[in-house]
């Protein structure tokens, strides 16, 4: 949701007595070579402070932990931000906790190179990072008109050999949705410059606090792209996180990939839960 005030960042097992069973085939074989697994989140960690808030990157730690993901795209990060969250480099902390690679993009800074913004966790490595400028109306501004600024960060990872795009963001809180109708085009043609002329794109994850369920009229452009991975018939709801009421926590995925199972963790350790997606890359070769 909306950002304080600027006030000061990875057997098969043989048993010599089991039965025999005929060897899978070359096409089985084959299949299996062209497809990984991968857990995707999307978490809003409200800075690093729970449902009551106070600050405890630790129990925000120990969430991400429990969700055994392989990435996680996180919106309401401090680094070296204010005394809310201590000056501390939230970013690097929970990587280092988690034992993950991080990324971080700011959405603003301070002259003591402090940030607030998005980051992405992975446990491949990162190969490239790149901060995207959105239209926003600033929060650290008396009187903000719409502009580009940045905080709309893509990283590219490998999986197996394969690149992978991830991407992650923090759509406009207001209910009037005319920021987040350009900030969804923009989104749109940002990711669209990651594919070939002849329009053949990369495998892509978009995640993100969208501050707008899944049927607002703004969010529309996505899904000519992007299957949301949202596939229960449960509500989904992520936000506020004692009693959800909203879902406007997202992992959203290009035509690479299919998903297997999707879930809401029970935690109160940001006041939004994550939102959880199992989901298989179908390797190009």
């Amino acid at each position: 949701m909306r950002p304080a005030p600027l006030t000061v960042v990875l057997a098969l097992v043989a048993s010599l007595t089991a039965p025999l069973t005929a060897a899978p085939s070359a096409s089985a074989q084959n299949h299996a070579h062209k497809s990984v697994g991968l857990r995707v989140a999307s978490y809003n960690i409200h800075y690093g402070a729970d449902s009551d808030n106070v600050f405890d990157p630790a129990r925000t730690a120990d969430a991400i932990r429990a969700m055994d993901a392989d990435i996680v795209g996180l919106q309401e990060v401090d680094v070296r931000w204010s005394a809310r969250s201590e000056f501390r480099d939230v970013a690097t902390e929970l990587a280092d906790n988690l034992n993950m690679y991080v990324s971080f993009a700011p959405i603003y800074t301070t002259a003591e190179g402090g940030g607030f913004g998005v980051a992405i966790l992975s446990r491949f490595p990162v190969r490239s990072a790149e901060n995207h400028d959105l239209t926003r109306l600033s929060t650290q501004e008396p009187n903000p008109v719409p502009k580009p600024m940045p905080g709309f960060l893509e990283v590219v990872v490998k999986v197996k050999g394969t690149p992978v795009h991830v991407y992650t963001t923090h759509l406009d809180y207001r209910s009037d949705p005319s920021v987040r109708v350009a900030q969804v085009r923009e989104t749109v043609d940002i990711m669209a410059d990651d594919c070939s002329p002849k329009g053949k794109c990369p495998a892509q994850i978009l995640t993100g606090d969208f501050n707008a369920g899944p049927d607002a009229e703004e969010l529309s452009p996505l899904w000519s792209g992007l299957t949301d991975a949202w596939t229960s018939s449960n509500s989904g709801f992520t936000y506020p996180a004692v009693t959800p009421e909203k879902r406007i926590d997202f992992v959203t995925l290009s035509d690479a990939f299919t998903v297997r199972n999707t879930t809401v963790p029970d935690t109160l350790a940001s006041d939004h839960r994550p939102v959880l997606a199992d989901v298989t890359l179908r390797r190009r070769h």
